[in-house]
C-alpha cells in the first residue's frame, strides 16, 4: 500500500502551492493550483536527507505532520507558526528586511567613513521614505497576518528609522540645534547615546526570542545588538576632542553592516521558492530548536533501525 506524506509549504512558496509529496513511486502530486507533479519515493526521501541540513525543496515544509511550520526568518517568524496556505496576504516580512537592510547598509558604510563620507544627511531621506515608512507598514501587515513578533520588531525599527530621521534633519525640527544653544555639542551627543542604548535593550529583548529559530535569524538580531551597543557606547565615550569615538563608531558601523546582509539574506530566503529561483535558501535551525530536535530525533529512529 502506498502512503501519502502530507506536507505544508511556508510561505515561502506560492500562494496555494501547497502539495501532497506521496512516497509511492507511481502517484502524482497534485497542488492546490492545480499543477501536477511527480515525486518518487527516491526523490523524496533524498528532499528529506537535504531539508535535514537546511536546503532543497522541503527545507521549509513541516515534516512532522503537526500542523504547525518551524521557525523561518523569511516569514519573521522565531518559533513555530500556523500554515499560511489559506492567508489572504502575501508575505510582508521580505519587505520589512529588505528596506531595513538597505537603510542600515548606507548608515553603517558612512559610519564606517567609506571613501571619506561622514556625514549622514544623505540617510535621512531613505531613513523616511524606505526605512521608515515602509517598514511600519510592513510591520502593519505582519499584525494583520496574526505575527506578533513581525508586527514589534518591524514596526519598532521603523519607527526608529522615522525617529532617527526626524532628529537629524538639517534645519528642520532643530533638535540637535537646540542642544547646542542651550547646553553644548556634549549634551546632544549624551541624549543621542541614551537614545542608541534604548534600542540595544529593546533589540536584546527580540534577540531572546530567536534563541530559538535558525541561526539566520539569530545573526541579524545579534549583529544588529552589538552595532546599537557599539554606537551607544561610541557617543557616551567620547574621544579627547569631545566628538563620538571614531574606533568605536566604525566597530558599530561594522556590525550594521553585517546586520544588512543578514537581513537581505534572511529576506531573500522569504522569496525565494521553486517558483522563482533554482534553489533554495538554507537557514541553519538551532540543535535545540523544535526542527533541530526532529533532526535528532529522525537520526536516532535510523541508527536504531
Amino acid at each position: 500500500m502506498a502512503t501519502t506524506t502530507n506536507t505544508e509549504h511556508t510561505a515561502n512558496g506560492p500562494p496555494g502551492a501547497e502539495k501532497m509529496y506521496n512516497e509511492s513511486s507511481d502517484s502524482s502530486n497534485i497542488g492546490a493550483n492545480g499543477v501536477t507533479r511527480h515525486m518518487t519515493h527516491e526523490e523524496h526521501q533524498t528532499a528529506l536527507a537535504a531539508s535535514r541540513f537546511g536546503y532543497g525543496p522541503l527545507a521549509h515544509v513541516n515534516t512532522a505532520n503537526s500542523g504547525r511550520l518551524p521557525a523561518f526568518g523569511g516569514e519573521f517568524q522565531p518559533g513555530l507558526y500556523k500554515g499560511v496556505q489559506d492567508r489572504k496576504f502575501a508575505n510582508p516580512a521580505p519587505l520589512g528586511l529588505s528596506a531595513f537592510a538597505l537603510t542600515t547598509f548606507v548608515l553603517s558604510l558612512i559610519n564606517m567613513s567609506t571613501r571619506g563620507v561622514g556625514e549622514p544627511n544623505l540617510v535621512v531621506g531613505i531613513a523616511f521614505g524606505y526605512g521608515g515608512l515602509v517598514q511600519l507598514l510592513a510591520g502593519m501587515w505582519e499584525m494583520a497576518v496574526g505575527n506578533t513578533f513581525g508586527a514589534t520588531a518591524l514596526s519598532s525599527y521603523g519607527g526608529f528609522w522615522l525617529s532617527f530621521a526626524i532628529i537629524l534633519t538639517p534645519g528642520g525640527f532643530n533638535i540637535e540645534e537646540a542642544y547646542t544653544s542651550m547646553q553644548s555639542i556634549a549634551a546632544f551627543y549624551d541624549a543621542f547615546g541614551f537614545f542608541l542604548m534604548g534600542w540595544f535593550i529593546f533589540t536584546t529583548i527580540i534577540l531572546m526570542c530567536t534563541l530559538r529559530s535558525t541561526i539566520a535569524f539569530f545573526v541579524l538580531f545579534f549583529t544588529l545588538d552589538m552595532a546599537f551597543l557599539l554606537l551607544g557606547i561610541g557617543y557616551l565615550h567620547r574621544d579627547a576632542e569631545g566628538a563620538p569615538n571614531p574606533p568605536i563608531i566604525k566597530a558599530g558601523g561594522f556590525f550594521g553592516l553585517l546586520a544588512a546582509f543578514a537581513a537581505w539574506y534572511n529576506a531573500l530566503a522569504g522569496i525565494a521558492d521553486d517558483s522563482n529561483s533554482f534553489f533554495i535558501i538554507p537557514v541553519a535551525h538551532f540543535p535545540w530548536s523544535v526542527k533541530g530536535q526532529e533532526k535528532r530525533k529522525e537520526k536516532n529512529e535510523r541508527a536504531t533501525v
